[in-house]
């Protein structure tokens, strides 16, 4: 932090309340859409944005220096020469941001995607004061394509209805929460654990942190849009190359994860930890269509896990791979 931050801060009549953590690589036709829907948040309090670029090759530094100029006591970025993720920093926001962050909370976003509600820090923000013993909140997502069609609406959908989340919960969920949604008391990303910090994605580590810390709300509300699979982001990555390598690969560490966290925790989420790290090895067996694994006994619950549109075109595609194939091959234009 330079002198001058200090300084602001300082001067300033009104506490940070929330510090908002954004990550971006090659975002430069998103990043202003972000940017520009976090400053239109409706709100009675005060925010900065912290943003860290990991040396951008198209025009998002350049975006970002824009918005800089124009709000430099909120916008406040690191603009890197030199990719930090390729150096083997995974988790970019622990390493870069959470470090400067001076707010009771911190809420996160990748460049890609924003929030779609302008009450969306209001509402997580009014009921985390009015709860104190709430740590952590989330919401869902509408869930768009890089030409920003409607994907699967239950993907960013992990429960049917706003409320409590209990710790065990947290920690043994089924469905995923858009990172856009997460918002944290500042003190549970103080000291982060080596699980975090050895993951090779951030969110899930950060709820099974806000897990060991206490209980969470969930809003059945689609407040941000997350974009799936657009190009430069992290799923992307993972289905080029060696793809069934990637997705084992995947499944190994975050059965590390797991396993530290019990052991960090003290056994106290044993159970909820070891069924969160099975699910998440066979819904790589999904991904890479090992149908042998997929309808074992002891998986049909996961499976049963699955919205009926995924189990059906399993099913199908197990049973008639040729007409599965011919029908996708159509429909790709091939």
């Amino acid at each position: 932090m330079s002198e001058v931050e200090t300084q602001v801060r300082k001067d300033n009549s009104k506490p940070i309340m929330v510090s908002v953590c954004v990550v971006t690589y090659n975002h430069g036709k998103y990043i202003g859409e972000c940017l520009d829907h976090i400053l239109g948040q409706e709100r009675d309090f005060e925010i900065e944005v912290l943003i860290h670029d990991d040396a951008s090759t198209d025009n998002a530094q350049e975006v970002i220096r824009g918005y800089q100029e124009r709000y430099p006591d909120i916008i406040k970025p690191i603009l890197r020469t030199e990719n930090q993720y390729s150096k083997g920093i995974t988790n970019i926001s622990g390493a870069f941001n959470f470090p400067r962050a001076v707010g009771k909370y911190v809420a996160l976003t990748d460049g890609d995607d924003y929030w779609c509600d302008p009450l969306k820090l209001k509402k997580q923000v009014s009921y985390m004061e009015a709860h104190p013993e709430c740590v952590f909140t989330f919401h869902s997502a509408k869930v768009v394509s890089e030409d920003g069609a409607l994907v699967n609406g239950e993907l960013m959908r992990p429960y049917k209805q706003s409320r409590v989340v209990k710790p065990e919960e947290l920690v043994d969920k089924a469905v995923g929460s858009p990172f856009a949604s997460f918002l944290l008391r500042r003190e549970i990303v103080e000291k982060l654990p080596d699980y975090y910090v050895d993951c090779p994605v951030g969110d899930r580590p950060l709820e099974l942190m806000a897990a060991a810390a206490g209980d969470s709300y969930y809003f059945d509300e689609p407040m941000s849009v997350y974009r799936f699979a657009i190009g430069g982001s992290w799923t992307e990555s993972q289905m080029t190359g060696d793809y069934i390598r990637k997705q084992e690969k995947f499944a190994e560490d975050l059965w590390k994860m797991y396993r530290r966290f019990d052991e960090v925790t003290g056994g106290r989420f044993h159970e909820a930890a070891m069924r969160a790290g099975g699910r998440n090895e066979f819904l790589t067996k999904v991904n890479v269509r090992d149908f042998k694994t997929i309808f074992k006994p002891e998986n049909r619950e996961f499976f049963n896990e699955l919205n009926l549109r995924d189990r059906f075109f399993i099913g199908f595609e197990y049973r008639m791979p040729k007409l599965y194939s011919w029908l996708r091959n159509r429909k790709n234009g091939r």
